[in-house]
Parts: structure tokens; sequence; C-alpha cells
């Protein structure tokens, strides 16, 4: 098969960062407000009293410790505990194009590419804030792209799943270069009032090319030597949030419109179907562990990458082995396992093999096996 390679990579890095401090502050302070206004009904038993969070609770349960988010005030008002982003006009550029452009410039610098060079602009992410036009269409749109485009949700999964779709029309001729975009503002589905995942979710964009190999000249070429995929139905993470929910008005606006999940079973069932996952992908490129010089694992929960490398290996990751942008970053969705590619690729000698994975709702699980050129 026409060997193909991720020949450039981009992030774009919202501009504010809420500590688990801040966090916490906003998160408290609406409880003692929730608890007060509903005292006379807590004392009767008829509504449950909320329990504070802690700093110390949020780094022990997922590894945590900020986050990267496009608007901070809004989150922080203990009254409103929401994003404020102001809509946009039809003929402004959306939010997440936005986002998609920076990311994508720096990718194209890195991979030596132009826009012209650019055939199919596919963007994967957990949630788009239109139904359409698709947003890959104006992200094409912005960049001068003459090709096609089209949006991709497979949650969590969809980078991985998006660079093997990549690499198809790849393959088939169907482009010759093919940018994949990430955009999440995972803080839109996000309930800041909620002790048990208020602070999962970072907001951030990723950015791939993917291109024939006889065509790169990135100084970083990644050559993709097999992938997976897999999906299987669960209920344990949801959000029910779409086009129907004004048909039945008693849905909106509740919790179930949000991001949730019951972490235990999530990390339960996940974890060895992700180790898995990878475990065939390796075999199926010829490669054992101990080939493996870096994992690229999705950054949604710090003891579930562990628990991963650990079934893999049989000990504990180093820190080299399986990089963390999580404490920072916090869950990113799609792009969390992008960033620490993006991120820590480049020290990595020419022949290093290396794992990018990602898992989540669905169930969803992408596998990519890389090799450095």
């Amino acid at each position: 098969m026409k060997p193909v390679v991720i020949s450039g990579t981009g992030l774009f890095t919202p501009p504010h960062s809420i500590s688990n401090d801040e966090l916490v502050a906003a998160f408290n302070a609406y409880v003692e407000l929730h608890n007060q206004e509903h005292a006379a009904q807590i004392a009767a038993g008829e509504v449950t009293a909320l329990e504070p969070s802690s700093s110390a609770f949020i780094e022990k349960a997922s590894g945590i410790k900020s986050r990267y988010v496009m608007e901070k005030s809004g989150i922080l008002d203990p009254s409103h505990m929401t994003a404020r982003i102001p809509e946009r006009a039809d003929d402004e550029i959306s939010v997440q194009a936005e986002m998609c452009v920076a990311a994508a410039r720096e990718a194209l610098t890195r991979a030596g590419k132009q826009p012209q060079d650019i055939d199919m602009v596919l963007v994967a992410c957990s949630n788009m804030q239109r139904a359409y036009p698709a947003m890959a269409v104006e992200v094409q749109e912005a960049l001068g792209i003459d090709g096609f485009g089209f949006d991709m949700n497979v949650a969590c999964s969809s980078a991985t799943f998006g660079i093997a779709t990549a690499v198809d029309a790849v393959r088939n001729g169907r482009a010759r270069a093919v940018l994949v975009l990430n955009p999440e503002i995972t803080s839109g589905h996000l309930n800041f009032r909620d002790r048990d995942s208020h602070f999962i979710f970072g907001d951030a964009c990723t950015a791939l090319v993917i291109e024939a190999a006889e065509t790169a000249s990135g100084a970083h070429q990644w050559e993709i030597l097999d992938s997976r995929l897999k999906t299987s139905f669960s209920n344990n993470i949801r959000n029910n949030f779409g086009f129907m929910n004004r048909f039945d008005e008693a849905g909106i606006g509740q919790p179930d419109k949000l991001f949730r999940q019951q972490g235990r079973k999530v990390f339960k069932e996940v974890c060895p179907m992700a180790a898995a996952t990878i475990a065939d992908t390796l075999a199926a490129a010829g490669l054992e562990t101990k080939d493996v010089a870096r994992y690229w694992l999705h950054q949604a929960n710090l003891n579930m990458n562990l628990l991963i490398v650990r079934t893999l290996l049989g000990r504990d990751a180093t820190a080299d082995e399986a990089p963390v942008i999580l404490d920072s970053y916090a869950n990113t969705s799609s792009a969390g396992s992008i960033i620490a590619f993006h991120k820590y690729q480049d020290d990595l000698p020419a022949g290093a093999n290396g794992v990018i994975c990602s898992f989540g709702a669905g169930y969803s699980i992408g596998c990519v096996v890389v090799r450095k050129k």
C-alpha cells in the first residue's frame, strides 16, 4: 500500500487558564448559594444539600491541575457557571473555525505545505457549534483550499478516526493531502454545577496534515503503519443535547443535555478495551510493546492512562514513555492525544515507533501506530 505520513501538527491553546483553586472557589460559592436558597427544603428532606469540592479531590480523581478555556469570567461567576461567548454574525468567522485556522496554519508550516496543496478538510470533534453548513467547509473557505470538507463526530476518538479516514482518502487517490482538525470547546457541554464532573474538561484545537510519503517534506514525518477502530454502544458516557430537544419542552435545560458519565463503569470497561486495541494494532503492524518508544494516549484521566500502559508493559510507564498534558490542559476530548503527540514527538529519532490512542463515548476507541522517518 502507498505509504502515508503525518507530516505536520498544530495546536491552538485558548487565552484563558483556570486553576483548580479558582474553579473550586466558584463551585463552592455556588454550593453555598444553592444550599442557602433551598435551606427549608433541605431541612424537610425534600432537597439534598450540595457538597463542596476541593482541589485535592480533583487532582486525586483525575490528575488535572488546570484547564484552558475560551472564556473564563462566566464560568467562575457562581450565579452563571457558563462561559459568556457572544454569538457572531453569519458573515463573521465562527469560533470553532477560527480555532481551526490557527491550529491549521501551524500544521501547514511544519509540513511545509500551502493551502493549495490540501484537497480535503476534515473537522472531527465531540461537539459542533452548529448543524450546518459544515465547519470543515467554512475552514476550507477561510484557508483558501480548493477541494472538499466535511465534519465527523466519534466523541473523544474523533481525531484517531479522522486520521484513519484521511489515510484512506490519500491511498485511494481522493486527496493528495488531508487537513484533520479537532476544535474542542468542551466547556460548552460541561455542567459546572456538578461536583463529579465540573473539573474534567478544557478547550483546545489540534491539527494534522496527512499526505503520501512521496510528497512529504516536513522535518518531522511519521509513517502510519497501521490503525484499528472499534466501537461498542454504551450509555455510560452520554449527552442528549440535539435539534429535537425543542419537541419536548420538559427536557429543555435538563442536566442530561450536558455531559454526564458513570465514571467507575467507564474506567472498568474502557481500560481493558483500550489496552487490547493497542495490542491488536501493534501485532497487525508487526510490532511488540518493547518496540514502542512512546504512547500518546487520550488525556481524560491520569489513572486510566497509568492502568492501560501498565497492562501493556507489565510495569509503570515512565513520563517519557507516556507523556501527560492532562495536568495543564485537562480533558480536551479528541484533541488530547494529539496535543501530547504535538508537544512530545520532535525529540524521537528516525525509526522510533509510537502509538496514538484515544477512547471515549460510544464507546469508541481509535489506535494509530506510527514510525518516525
